[in-house]
């Protein structure tokens, strides 16, 4: 255990102890809703009046794009929401490879309880930083778009869940419900869209500080390939399999996980990597010389020359001729140095070639180019190093800041009870049909469909489990 986890697991041990006694001190002022505990209190409700007062012209206006924006998100949500229910239904062997429950509180140590690799690790002093500082933003929003249109705000406060240890949950304001339903419905609106709002503010400024921060202290030290080289014959092509010869009379040979070499249409590979049997094809390995060399880790030198980008990597290859030996440095945990002989170019005999192969990855669908724009400060298969593990550590944070601040404002704008879109939905309804029954029949009919879909999930991930 390093220090950092020692640091953090007492970090923890003393929050939760902080809290515990902390509630039961106030145990008095304490109520009790549904599962939470409440404590009120008046902090920041100064800062909320002055805010809303100071800046309420531009507030009225941000309010157009506060609304805009949870339809855009509430619609995105749901789209995401058909999209999981989908993958759970068909795409059982994707479910079984993560075994992540589809519904999970984000709790500390979560990837590295899971063993989820391309996950940063997700200490607990992450976990309190950013619920502090999404939760207090998205509510005190909800109380500034509320003074603007007059509702006040009677008080604010954290809720806490009781189950096992204490846990500091949620930030909350407790507007006068009374006004607020005599409010029209975009004002309404205004103010339940206004969480979501500070959410996705919250997530682009933590962009571009990540952004900023890891220009600054990360560097393109190394090259990541994604893979061996391979082809794809087709088995019928296959002449041997170590050194047995293969005779198919219009039959396919049937292949194991590990095959050795193989030869085909005069070309040696070295294993079989996949086969698409209702093609008849065949995905097999070259017999490169980085397979063979059992080279791994990102590529950071070539005869002592760094390695930064992909072209860097081509133009030192192309330095060399097939039969030289050159010494390659790679990375995984601390610096390897191994002698390769570099072998010919399958396509061009002249070229001398490595072996490696580096996949397509130019984005596809609304979520790979989302994906792939919050990352578009990194080259594509450069390996980044830290300046050091301070760096590292913020740098993961504010990772993490964006990633849950955008997270918990999709969620946030689900249409259903419990959430603030829930009843965004229920407003949208009543502002069209004028009918206070069609309202709530909308807005229950479309929390059962969710709820069944959500079932349907839970019911996927269990069967695709065992």
């Amino acid at each position: 255990m390093d220090k950092l986890m020692i640091f953090d697991l007492s970090l923890l041990a003393a929050f939760v102890i902080f809290v515990g006694l902390f509630l039961y001190n106030n145990r008095t002022k304490l109520t009790k809703e549904g599962w939470l505990w409440l404590y009120h209190t008046s902090w920041g409700l100064k800062i909320i009046k002055k805010i809303g007062k100071k800046y309420e012209k531009c507030l009225k206006v941000s309010s157009y794009v506060s609304v805009t924006l949870g339809y855009f998100l509430m619609a995105v949500m749901i789209w995401l929401f058909g999209k999981i229910v989908w993958i759970y239904a068909f795409h059982g062997d994707l479910v079984k490879s993560i075994k992540l429950p589809p519904i999970m509180p984000l709790i500390p140590y979560l990837p590295q309880i899971f063993k989820l690799d391309f996950l940063p690790p997700f200490y607990f002093s992450y976990w309190i930083i950013i619920l502090a500082v999404i939760a207090i933003t998205h509510e005190l929003f909800h109380g500034i778009y509320a003074a603007v249109y007059k509702v006040d705000t009677k008080t604010t406060g954290f809720g806490f869940f009781p189950f096992f240890f204490p846990i500091f949950l949620a930030a909350f304001v407790n507007l006068n419900e009374k006004i607020m339903a005599k409010k029209s419905s975009f004002k309404q609106r205004a103010v339940l869209s206004a969480g979501t709002f500070a959410n996705v503010l919250t997530a682009i400024v933590g962009l571009i500080l990540m952004w900023g921060f890891f220009s600054l202290t990360f560097s393109p030290v190394g090259v990541v390939f994604d893979d061996y080289a391979y082809n794809d014959v087709n088995v019928s092509s296959i002449e041997s399999i170590n050194g047995l010869q293969l005779e198919f009379n219009g039959m396919s040979p049937v292949f194991g996980s590990n095959d050795g070499k193989m030869v085909a249409n005069g070309t040696t590979y070295f294993a079989l990597k996949a086969t698409n049997a209702e093609n008849s094809i065949a995905r097999l390995y070259y017999d490169a010389p980085a397979i063979a060399a059992n080279l791994t880790g990102p590529i950071m030198k070539i005869n002592g020359e760094t390695i930064s980008s992909l072209e860097k990597l081509t133009e030192e290859l192309s330095k060399y001729s097939p039969g030289e030996t050159i010494s390659i440095t790679t990375y995984e945990g601390e610096e390897q140095t191994k002698q390769i002989t570099l072998a010919e170019n399958p396509l061009d005999s002249e070229k001398a070639w490595l072996g490696i192969s580096f996949l397509d990855k130019t984005p596809s669908g609304l979520i790979g180019k989302v994906s792939a724009f919050t990352v578009s400060y990194k080259k594509p298969s450069v390996y980044y190093m830290p300046s050091s593990d301070a760096a590292k550590f913020i740098y993961d944070l504010l990772w993490w800041l964006v990633l849950i601040s955008f997270s918990v404002a999709l969620v946030n704008m689900l249409p259903m009870g419990i959430f603030d879109g829930g009843r965004f939905f229920y407003l949208t309804i009543l502002t069209f049909t004028k009918s206070e029954k069609a309202a709530e029949k909308g807005f229950k009919w479309m929390t059962q469909l969710l709820l069944f879909a959500l079932l349907v999930v839970m019911f996927f991930w269990a069967k695709n489990l065992f």
